[in-house]
């Protein structure tokens, strides 16, 4: 067995995404706190864990059907680098290093809640919800949420139902971007149906209108925080976070036009994290809160 080749097959390149983890210490103005930066690192490298197992074992069930794929067929354990057994070894060691980890967080119970919770709905998709219409999609945003959950229980910061709102619908966005993507790939192959999906070549245009109207309703859900109590709180000028209600509106078009002209990847979250556009956004959100923090 190739030791580059397993790290290659945990997909370490997804792990960016756990990087959410670290939003509700952001957003709660705790980026200062060495503390509550600790915490969310230690959350960061459980759910990395968790979701390495979790790839391996969608790596061994779909191994035939990512050998017909044109893209996937290039995964280790598809290309015969790395065999099913040693997948299957290295799942239950991820899982332990990553449970092991809530022993170092203020709020172990809540954590160990929220790994749990996690662990059981990447299950659940890999063994069921991933072949169902619309509710696979679901899935995906629910998993993308709870690790801002986990976030808020690892370094010990309230919970936001604004936050928690905002991300369903964006990550339910980019959800239907991810399965948009893939059925144009496979659209000369009769849709994803072929792999076992519960999608159809009829169904593309549904998707992408259902998944640009729910990246709308991101804006509007921020555009209703700017006005909540929450924003008065935390900002000395809370209309300067209006600017990020045309931000969001432009991010999740762009990601829908790219969608929509074949140039987004299978995985639309790890492009906006590599996309030096989006970065960019990125840093303008961030440099128009720490304004609207500190100007007097």
């Amino acid at each position: 067995m190739s030791a580059s080749a397993m790290i290659r097959a945990m997909r370490p390149h997804h792990w960016l995404k756990n990087g959410l983890v670290f939003v509700p210490i952001l957003l709660n103005h705790d980026v200062f706190d060495p503390a509550a930066l600790w915490h969310g690192v230690i959350a960061f490298i459980a759910f990395s864990l968790i979701a390495s197992a979790i790839y391996l074992l969608n790596d061994i069930k779909d191994v035939e059907a990512d050998r017909l794929h044109p893209t996937k067929r290039k995964r280790p354990l598809a290309a015969g680098e790395i065999t099913a057994a040693q997948a299957y070894a290295a799942v239950p060691v991820l899982l332990l290093a990553a449970f092991s980890t809530v022993l170092l967080v203020p709020q172990p119970q809540s954590f160990m809640l929220a790994l749990l919770a996690y662990l059981f709905l990447a299950l659940t998709y890999l063994l069921f919800l991933k072949r169902r219409l619309l509710v696979d999609v679901l899935g995906l945003a629910a998993m993308h949420t709870l690790r801002i959950l986990a976030g808020n229980a690892a370094a010990a910061v309230p919970i936001s139902s604004w936050l928690l709102a905002f991300s369903m619908f964006l990550f339910l966005s980019l959800a239907l971007v991810k399965r948009y993507a893939e059925l144009r790939i496979t659209a000369d192959q009769s849709g994803l149906k072929k792999a076992g999906r519960g999608y159809q070549v009829e169904d593309i245009e549904a998707l992408s209108q259902l998944g640009m109207a729910s990246g709308c309703t991101c804006a509007l859900i921020m555009a209703l925080y700017v006005d909540s109590a929450n924003v008065k709180q935390l900002y000395r000028h809370p209309e300067l976070i209006w600017l990020l209600c045309p931000i969001v509106l432009y991010q999740m078009a762009r990601i829908w036009f790219m969608a929509r002209r074949g140039g987004m990847p299978d995985d639309p979250l790890v492009f906006m994290i590599r996309d030096w556009r989006s970065q960019l956004m990125g840093l303008v959100v961030i440099a128009i809160m720490v304004l609207a923090t500190i100007l007097p």
